[in-house]
Order: C-alpha cells, then sequence, then structure tokens
C-alpha cells in the first residue's frame, strides 16, 4: 500500500465493515501503529507498561473489530483494558481515569449498523491533532514498524473493565447540581440502540426523573434504525404520545444530543447552545463571555450572543474544530447545530447526557418548560439539502454550481449565506442556505440541489 494512502476522515477512520479500510487487517495496523506513536516517548508512568482502553458502541462488526485491534496493539508490547459497549465520552473519560496512554473508539456514530469507525483520544480525553493523525496512518501503510516484535514476557496483555459503565455513569452525574433533583419531570428517551442504552437510563432514573426510555434493546443491527437523533420524528412522536416534559434522543454512540420539547417540537443543538450559553453569562460563568460554534450554526445565535452581551466565534465544520478553538483560548461551552455539544467544566468532547442535564438543571431551577426557554434563539430561516454522491469531485471544478451560488448570494444581499461542502464520513454534499426569507431560499435550494443531483448525484 502506498504511504501516502489516507484513511482518516474529519472524525477517525469510518466505511462499510470488513471493507476497506474498515477491516480487520486494517485495525490490525492501525492499532500497532497507534500503540508505537501513543508510547514512543516513553509512558508517563514507569511503574508499567503502557495502556490503551478500548470501547465501542453495539454494531456487530465491533467484536471483530475489537479483536483485531486489541491483538494489534499488544503485538507492540502494550496493555488493552476492554471497556464493552460504552458511549464515546465514557471512553474519554476512563482514558483520562485510568490513566491510560490513549483510548480507541470503535463506532460509527450515527451511521446505519453496516458501517463502522475507528477514533481515537490522547491520554488526556481529547481527539487527535491532523499531525498524530498523519503518523499513526503513515505508519499503518510504510512498513516502518514490521520489525518491532515483542516476544515473551514483552507481548501485551488485556484486561476487561467489569465497572467501566459504573464509572462513567457516577462521572456523568456529577455534572448535575448535587442539592437539586429531577423528581417531577417525565422524560421520554430514546437511545437509538446504542452505546448508552444502559448508561443514559441509569444516570436519570438515579437523578430523581420519572425516565420511558424506548428503543434501548440493540442486538447488533438496530443501532440508529428509525430511531436516535437522526430521526427526530421519533422522540417527537414519543414525547407527544407519553405525555413527557421533555424527549431526549441521542445518536449510536451517544456524543450528541438531540432534544424534544413538551409540544413535540424539535430544539436543535443551536438552541441548547443558545440557552445554556445565556444562562452562563447570566451566571458569569461562560469563558470570556464566548460561545464556540461552526459555520453550521445559525446567525441568530450570534444575534443572541450580542443581546447578552457575549459573542461567537466561529470555526470550520466537526466538533475537533470546535475543541481545538475551546482549547486554544480556554473557553469552556461550544458544539454544533447537529448536537455534539461540549461543556468543557464536566467533559473533554460530546457528550449527550451530560448536555442534556445542562438543560434539565435550568428547567429544574426555574421551573421554565423547554418550550419557553428556547425561545431566547431566534434563527435565520435556513434551507439545507444532503445528497448522496457517486463522487466527490471538486467543487471548483463545477462552473454551473458555482454560478448559482454566487447568483443565491447575491439575491441574499449581505443578509445570509450559502454553505456547500462534502460530509467527512459519509458519500454526501451538503447544502445550507441561510436569509430572512423563507420561500427564497428553500427555491434556490432546490435549484442547486437540483444541479449537483444531475451531475454527481447516485
Amino acid at each position: 500500500m502506498e504511504s501516502n494512502r489516507k484513511i482518516f476522515g474529519t472524525d477517525g477512520v469510518r466505511g462499510v465493515a470488513n471493507l476497506e479500510p474498515v477491516t480487520a487487517e486494517t485495525a490490525l495496523k492501525l492499532g500497532r501503529a497507534a500503540a508505537h506513536v501513543f508510547t514512543q516517548f516513553g509512558t508517563r508512568r514507569s511503574d508499567r507498561r503502557p495502556i490503551i482502553v478500548i470501547g465501542k458502541d453495539t454494531r456487530l462488526s465491533g467484536y471483530m473489530l475489537e479483536n483485531a485491534l486489541a491483538a494489534g496493539v499488544m503485538s507492540l508490547g502494550v496493555d488493552v483494558f476492554l471497556l464493552g459497549p460504552l458511549p464515546t465520552p465514557g471512553v474519554a473519560y476512563l482514558t483520562r481515569t485510568l490513566r491510560a496512554d490513549a483510548g480507541i473508539v470503535l463506532s460509527a456514530s450515527h451511521n446505519p449498523y453496516e458501517d463502522n469507525g475507528i477514533k481515537f483520544f490522547r491520554h488526556d480525553g481529547y481527539k487527535l491533532d491532523d499531525e498524530i493523525e498523519r503518523r499513526i496512518e503513515g505508519l499503518v501503510f510504510s512498513g516502518e514498524i514490521e520489525n518491532i516484535r515483542p516476544t515473551a514476557g514483552k507481548i501485551g496483555k488485556a484486561k476487561r473493565i467489569d465497572d467501566a459503565l459504573g464509572r462513567y455513569v457516577e462521572h456523568a452525574k456529577s455534572s448535575f447540581p448535587k442539592g437539586l433533583t429531577l423528581e417531577g419531570i417525565n422524560i421520554a428517551l430514546d437511545t437509538a440502540n446504542g452505546a448508552a442504552y444502559k448508561s443514559s437510563p441509569w444516570i436519570l432514573h438515579e437523578l430523581g426523573a420519572n425516565v420511558t426510555t424506548f428503543h434501548n434493546q440493540p442486538d447488533g443491527r438496530n443501532i440508529n434504525a428509525g430511531c436516535g437523533s437522526t430521526h427526530p420524528e421519533e422522540i417527537s412522536r414519543l414525547t407527544r404520545e407519553t405525555g413527557a416534559h421533555i424527549g431526549i434522543s441521542h445518536d449510536g454512540d451517544a456524543d450528541r444530543l438531540q432534544l424534544c420539547d413538551e409540544k413535540g417540537d424539535i430544539v436543535d443543538g443551536d438552541e441548547i447552545l443558545a440557552i445554556t450559553a445565556c444562562d452562563h453569562i447570566r451566571r458569569g460563568t461562560l469563558a470570556k463571555n464566548t460561545l464556540v460554534a461552526t459555520v453550521m450554526s445559525n446567525f441568530g445565535l450570534d444575534d443572541t450572543l450580542r443581546e447578552h452581551h457575549g459573542r461567537v466565534l466561529r470555526t470550520k465544520v466537526g466538533d475537533r474544530y470546535v475543541i481545538e478553538a475551546m482549547l486554544a483560548q480556554d473557553l469552556n461551552i461550544g458544539g454544533e447545530q447537529s448536537g455534539h455539544l461540549i461543556y468543557r467544566d464536566h467533559s473533554t468532547t460530546g457528550d449527550g447526557i451530560v448536555a442534556a442535564l445542562q438543560i434539565l438543571r435550568i428547567i429544574a431551577e426555574t421551573g421554565k418548560p423547554l418550550s419557553e426557554l428556547k425561545r431566547v434563539l431566534k434563527k435565520y430561516p435556513q434551507a439545507q439539502r444532503n445528497l448522496r454522491v457517486r463522487e466527490k469531485r471538486p467543487i471548483e471544478t463545477m462552473p454551473d454550481i458555482l454560478a448559482l451560488i454566487q447568483q443565491t448570494e447575491e439575491s441574499l444581499k449581505g443578509a445570509g449565506r450559502v454553505l456547500l461542502r462534502y460530509s467527512g464520513t459519509e458519500p454526501k454534499i451538503r447544502l445550507l442556505i441561510e436569509g430572512r426569507d423563507s420561500a427564497a431560499i428553500e427555491k434556490a435550494a432546490d435549484t442547486i440541489a437540483g444541479t449537483l443531483a444531475a451531475q454527481i448525484g447516485e
């Protein structure tokens, strides 16, 4: 294989399980490469061998990839701690608290069960930067570490951490004030048959809520199937039918959150960020009065923060870029419209249940329903289109599309924007148009999407 081949996307390695690059063979090589990169400068404790923790969601292919990764890691003389099914933020947390040298998560997040992915955390629980990913990637294909073969007692061993779930549950609960309970709050919970099928109900019950849980019977094939945060109509239905005060919906690895108010209306990541950021400004706890969001977030978020004497710092799309900006400027709240929400006072990565608890705290303290709280954000109308593509042709090589974008931007007269980009994790192109005239931007979105479908659509 060529040494310059690229397998990392915007969130680790992802694809159809058992097809390259998500195969047992490549997973073994990734395990070896990661073990070498994370330990080549020595471990942080001299009294034990290096350790890498491995967690996963509930996909059938997780068994295959877990064993291949673990074998690769151990072949470099590194021990493995197996966490079993656990939300991605739980793996990040245990990477830190178990004093491991790195953490690995097997998950394709919101994708269907046929897909899977491999993503990494540093020893401090934060995602890798591009340079470390490039180093791992290079080792996978270069053969540079083929001759590193520990033998006899120097080979690593594996250990299952039986209390991993309980440790994470206690950590998540600690993000909610000790003097407060969720008694009297009825919650409809959709765990997407994914990694949070045990943890989120457990956390909410122990904090006193009355929880009705749905889609919490994973069978390896039903993760995200007609449920979870990528199917918001489901939590809307469940919230209305159960008469819940709030609906909570996760994706497959529970690092993102979709909420539903008591009326059955969806509350997205921008609204959650607006509610919590303004609450923190009021309490004087929003670092530098600055919220971090991506270019996809609604421009109404900027207006809302300005009204509350704060500001929004924008990044590229991807929670890793949000986190990088938060670290660089020592900020504590950030996230994406899609529901990746980072509260650095409590977590090093997006955490669906921790984010939900921040909203539940405000509901419990103020007595206000979510439908009222979300009014703090006055959104600009948005038109979004997601198209599956047969190829990711560079956008700059499609003059018809560029002309339509320019025409649309001119019609917005500075009061809106057009964003067009390829997904980093799926064969899709994503279009967003934002402006004050809903009918006009919907028409423009249809025109651009139709032209895209004709040129590169499946």
